[in-house]
């Protein structure tokens, strides 16, 4: 129990660092974006080519790691969508804000500090390949059922798929953190090492990519609060911190076994809270702001302790 607060307290304590320099008005809210904007476009995408470029992935095969954890991402979505639509009896493009904040984690900003402080490279590593097919995939999926939904809804005509999925691969490849894994990969099939004095300014910018990017976390919690009918996002929590990692723990136990480190890092990945894609989501259909913010702030708040029961519940795999 000693390790794992000793995993799970930091983690959150620079969260709720953040949070408290928000909330204090410590830092402004322009000081914060500006933390995040360093976060997302040199410090995680640093991080992701170091650990492409260097992680040792002969252990397991990532076709089976992408299985299994897909297996409960698309059951959780779908989960959390139906729970929107059958029993909250909301529209489509709620029940696709639902779906989204019920199966997407915050993997990059949470799971990576978390999985870094559990098992160290190795679960980075897991969590590296799962964002390598993460984020192109969700981006696709997310924008054309957000384009199904409004035409279900009846506030768009039908689009063509094909031009939104071209303007979805112009954005994917500015993305930074597709081209951390992109030269990431390009470095190790080149095969050449990470050392002198650009590995040093490499390596600096690693390291600190997991602490700001937790306390850009908690920044963030502070602008999108709680507000309206909490019961859709406590339902959206259940499904998101219990049902998906538990989904994810029994197929890589039963079903298709991985090595003991990838196992419990994607356990972990899945366990982490929603992340800001659901909102993202929400503000593009103008509707379930309140629900993605809710999903947000209070998944990231129960995190603190879910996380640490699926932490002891990994070390039966």
């Amino acid at each position: 129990m000693n390790e794992i607060a000793a995993i799970v307290v930091p983690v959150f304590g620079l969260i709720g660092l953040g949070f408290a320099a928000a909330w204090t008005g410590l830092l402004s809210e322009a000081t914060g974006e500006a933390i995040a904007e360093f976060v997302f476009t040199i410090a995680i995408p640093m991080l992701i080519f170091r650990v492409v470029a260097t992680a040792d992935f002969s252990g397991g095969t990532p076709w089976l790691l992408w299985i299994d954890y897909y297996i409960g991402f698309t059951i959780a979505w779908i989960l959390g969508t139906l729970v929107m639509r059958r029993v909250f009896k909301r529209d489509a493009r709620a029940g696709l804000v639902a779906g989204v904040s019920s199966a997407y984690p915050n993997a990059l900003l949470i799971g990576i500090p978390l999985v870094i402080a559990a098992y160290g490279a190795p679960g980075a590593a897991a969590v590296s390949l799962l964002i390598a097919i993460h984020l192109p995939i969700m981006m696709t999926v997310s924008a054309i059922l957000i384009e199904r939904a409004l035409v279900t809804d009846g506030l768009a005509p039908d689009t063509d798929v094909w031009s939104t999925v071209r303007g979805i691969a112009r954005a994917l490849i500015k993305n930074p953190i597709v081209i951390g894994v992109f030269a990431g990969t390009v470095w190790r099939l080149a095969g050449l090492p990470i050392g002198g004095p650009a590995g040093d300014v490499v390596s600096r910018l690693g390291d600190i990519a997991s602490t700001l990017a937790l306390f850009t976390v908690g920044m963030n919690l502070r602008h999108y609060g709680i507000s309206g009918n909490i019961r859709t996002a406590l339902a959206v929590c259940v499904i998101k911190l219990i049902v998906m990692p538990a989904l994810v723990f029994a197929v890589v136990a039963f079903l298709f076994h991985l090595p003991e480190t990838w196992a419990r890092a994607i356990v972990i990945a899945a366990a982490c809270p929603t992340g800001v894609n659901a909102y993202l989501v929400a503000t593009r259909f103008n509707t379930g702001q309140a629900l993605a913010s809710n999903s947000i702030t209070l998944s990231t708040g129960l995190a603190v302790f879910t996380v640490a029961f699926w932490l002891h519940a990994v070390t039966w795999l």
